[in-house]
C-alpha cells in the first residue's frame, strides 16, 4: 500500500535513492518471524546518517539475532517531507517500508545538539505525539543514545529512556527485558520503564524530578519509584572481543564517509580540557593490530570498498601504532585499497610516521594546535609546544609536502587578544619555515590553511563551568584575525558563529529547554545544522517564549557548587577531578597525559580489573 503511494512521488524529489532502501547488504526479514522490531533513526539526512559508524554497529548487532529486526530511518529532506505530508505518507523504515508506528522501538542517535528539532519532526511525521507523556501505552518506546545523551535533559519531554555510554551490551539487555514484559501477556509501558531504569546505564527521565532555585539554577534532582540516584554509563571492557560488523550496507549514492571504517580505539589519553569525547569515552581501550587487520579485510571483502579509514580520537596514540600501521598498510597496498588516516598529533609525529603516511597519502597534512600561544595551549592542556609544531612542519616539508592545515578555536576560557593574534602569527612562522629550508620542494609555494571554530563549553569537561564568548565577542576576534593576515600563503576559514552560540545554549541546557525546542520546531525550525535552514531569530524567539534566556545557559560562568543538569549521570570521571582541572587551567598548568602519569580522574574503576591500560 505504502509502496504504491510512494513510487509516483520519487521522481519529484531531489534524490529519490534516499527513500527506497534495497541497498547491497541491507537486511530484510520476515516480520512475522521476529519478536522485536527496531527503527534506528538518525536525525539528519541519508548521506550523513549512512556515514555514522555507531548505527552501522547496532544495525548489524541487532540483526544478528534471529528474533529481532533493525531497520534504518533518516530525516527526509524538506522536498520529500512536503510530499509525504501532502499525500499522508508516514515516516517509514527503509527495509520494509512499514510505518514507524508498527515498530516496538524507535531509537535516535544524538550526535550534535542542532539535530534536536529533527527528532520532533520525525516523530510527528511518523504519526506519533513528540511529547512522551502524551503517547499511548501501545505506542513504540522512544529511546536515544550517543554522546549528547550524556546530557539529554533538553530532550526529556520527548524521550522515554536514554542509553548512556556504549550500546553493544545495553541494547540487547533492553530488548530482552522488553520481550519478557511482552511475554507476560499484560503490556504496561510504565512498568517496563520502571524496570528498565534498573539496567545499568539506562536513564528514564520521567522517574526523576528537578526543582529550581529562584535564580533559575537547579536546587535538586530527585529519583522516584526506586530509580537509582546515579546512572553510570556502560563501557565495553575487552575491546578485542566487542562485536564489530563483518559487512556494511553499500549505498547506491555517494554519502559523506563512503568507505570501510575501522574503529581503532575508544577513549583518549590526552585530557584536552575542551574535549568532551576525551572524557566521556574514558578509559582508553585499543584493538590489537591483528584484530584490526582481520576486521578491515572482512569489510573490504564483503562490501567491495576500495578505501578504508581508521577511526579514533587519536590514532597515533595507539599503543602499537607502528606495528598497526605497518600491517594495515601492507594489506591495503597489496589489495590496492586506499587508506585514509585521521588528523595527526604534532607531538608524536616522526619521520618514520611520515614515511608510513606518505605511502598512502600525498595530499596536505592536518594538525590541530587549537590555540595560537603556548600559554593558551597550556590552559587547554593541549600538551603541544611550538617547537613540536615547527619540527613537525619541517618533517612534512622536507618530506615533499607543500600544504599544511592547522585547526584552532576562538573564545577559549582565559583567552586574550594576544592569544587570538597568535593564531595567524604561528601560521606566518610556518610559512617562513618553509622558505628557509634548502630541501623544500623545488619551484612550489606553500599554503597554510587556518581553520577556526568557535569554542563551545560542554558537560563533563573541565570547562563545563566556563562562560561562552558572546556572538559580538567572537565577531570582534574574527575581525582582528582577518586584519592580521599579510600574505596569500595563509588562508583563513571559520564556521558560522550563531550556530555555535545555540549549540552552547543546548549543550548545557536543563529540562526547561524542552519547551524552547518545541517552540522552535513549531515555528518551522529543522535541519538547524545546515546553514540554508538555520534561523537564529526564530530560535531566539522560541527561547524567549519559553521564559528563558540564551545568556543564562551560554554566557554565564557557573559557581563551583552549582548543581549541573547532568549531575545524576556518572561517566566515570569525577566532578572533583574536572574542577581541579578547571582550576589548573586558570593557572595555565599542564596535566600529564595518562600514559605519563595517572591524574586520578576516576575512570579506572570502569576499566577491566579496575586498571586503565593505556
Amino acid at each position: 500500500m505504502l509502496k504504491e503511494k510512494l513510487e509516483p512521488l520519487l521522481l519529484k524529489v531531489q534524490k529519490p535513492i534516499r527513500y527506497v532502501g534495497g541497498e547491497y547488504n541491507s537486511i530484510v526479514k520476515d516480520k512475522a518471524a521476529v519478536k522485536t522490531r527496531m527503527a534506528l533513526c538518525f536525525p539528519d539526512n541519508y548521506e550523513i546518517g549512512m556515514s555514522h559508524l555507531g548505527l552501522k554497529i547496532l544495525y548489524s548487532l541487532i540483526n544478528a539475532r534471529e528474533d529481532c529486526w533493525a531497520e534504518r530511518v533518516y530525516a527526509p529532506w524538506p522536498d520529500m517531507e512536503a510530499l509525504m505530508r501532502e499525500n499522508q505518507i508516514p515516516l517509514y523504515g527503509l527495509e520494509s517500508l512499514d510505518p514507524l508506528t508498527e515498530f516496538d522501538f524507535i531509537g535516535f542517535s544524538l550526535q550534535y545538539e542542532l539535530s534536536y528539532t529533527n527528532i520532533l519532526n520525525m516523530l510527528d511525521l511518523a504519526g506519533l505525539d513528540p511529547i512522551a507523556a502524551n503517547r499511548k501505552n501501545d505506542d513504540p518506546i522512544v529511546f536515544a543514545g550517543g554522546p549528547c545523551a550524556m546530557n539529554g535533559e533538553p530532550l526529556c519531554d520527548f524521550i522515554d529512556c536514554f542509553q548512556l555510554g556504549e550500546g553493544e551490551e545495553i541494547m540487547l539487555e533492553m530488548i530482552d527485558l522488553y520481550q519478557k514484559h511482552r511475554a507476560s501477556g499484560k503490556w504496561d509501558k510504565k512498568a517496563f520503564l520502571r524496570e528498565a531504569a534498573q539496567i545499568p546505564g539506562m536513564y528514564v527521565p520521567s522517574l526523576y524530578e528537578v526543582s529550581y532555585h529562584q535564580d533559575g539554577t537547579i536546587a535538586a534532582i530527585t529519583p522516584k519509584d526506586g530509580a537509582p540516584e546515579k546512572i553510570t554509563k556502560r563501557i565495553i571492557k575487552d575491546f578485542d572481543k566487542v562485536f564489530y560488523p563483518e559487512t556494511f550496507i553499500v549505498p547506491y549514492t555517494e554519502v559523506v564517509h563512503d568507505r570501510a571504517v575501522l574503529e581503532v580505539m575508544r577513549g583518549c589519553i590526552r585530557g584536552c580540557r575542551f574535549c568532551q569525547a576525551g572524557f566521556i569515552y574514558r578509559p582508553v581501550r585499543a584493538k590489537s593490530p591483528d584484530t584490526l587487520c582481520r576486521q578491515g579485510k572482512a569489510l573490504c571483502d564483503s562490501t567491495g570498498y576500495e578505501e578504508m579509514s581508521l577511526a579514533s580520537l587519536s590514532t597515533s596514540d595507539h599503543p602499537q601504532v607502528e606495528e598497526m600501521l605497518d600491517k594495515i598498510i601492507d594489506y591495503t597496498q597489496e589489495a590496492h585499497i586506499n587508506l585514509s588516516l585521521p588528523s595527526l598529533r604534532v607531538d608524536n609525529f616522526s619521520g618514520e610516521l611520515l614515511e608510513k603516511v606518505s605511502r598512502v597519502r600525498k595530499s596536505g597534512l592536518t594538525f590541530a594546535p587549537e590555540a595560537g600561544t603556548q600559554r593558551l595551549r597550556d590552559v587547554i592542556n593541549k600538551g603541544v609546544t611550538e617547537e613540536e609544531i615547527m619540527r613537525t612542519s619541517k618533517i612534512a616539508f622536507e618530506g615533499g609536502y607543500t600544504s599544511v592545515k592547522l585547526y584552532f578555536m576562538l573564545g577559549l576560557p582565559f583567552e586574550t587578544m594576544e592569544d587570538v593574534l597568535g593564531i595567524t602569527a604561528l601560521g606566518q612562522r610556518v610559512v617562513d619555515l618553509y622558505y628557509s629550508l634548502p630541501s623544500k620542494p623545488k619551484g612550489k609555494g606553500v599554503n597554510v590553511g587556518i581553520s577556526v571554530a568557535t569554542f563551545v563549553p560542554k558537560p563533563f569537561t573541565p570547562f563545563q563551568w566556563a562562560a561562552q564568548n558572546t556572538y559580538d565577542e567572537i565577531v570582534e576576534k574574527q575581525s582582528a584575525l582577518t586584519h592580521s593576515v599579510t600574505t596569500r600563503k595563509i588562508s583563513l576559514a571559520w564556521h558560522e558563529v550563531r550556530t555555535s552560540v545555540l549549540e552552547g545554549v543546548i549543550a548545557r541546557g536543563d529540562r526547561r529547554l524542552g519547551k524552547a525546542i518545541w517552540n522552535a520546531w513549531k515555528m518551522g525550525c529543522k535541519f538547524d545544522s545546515w546553514e540554508e535552514f538555520f534561523d537564529f531569530d526564530k530560535w531566539k524567539q522560541a527561547i524567549a517564549d519559553a521564559g528563558l534566556t540564551m545568556e543564562f545557559y551560554a554566557s554565564r560562568e557557573r559557581s563551583a557548587d552549582e548543581i549541573m543538569p547532568w549531575d545524576h549521570i556518572d561517566v566515570g570521571v569525577s566532578k572533583a577531578f574536572l574542577r581541579r582541572e578547571y582550576e589548573r587551567a586558570s593557572r595555565a598548568e599542564v596535566t600529564p597525559n595518562c600514559r605519563e602519569k595517572c591524574a586520578g580522574c576516576g575512570a579506572n574503576r570502569l576499566a577491566e580489573g579496575g586498571v586503565c591500560r593505556v
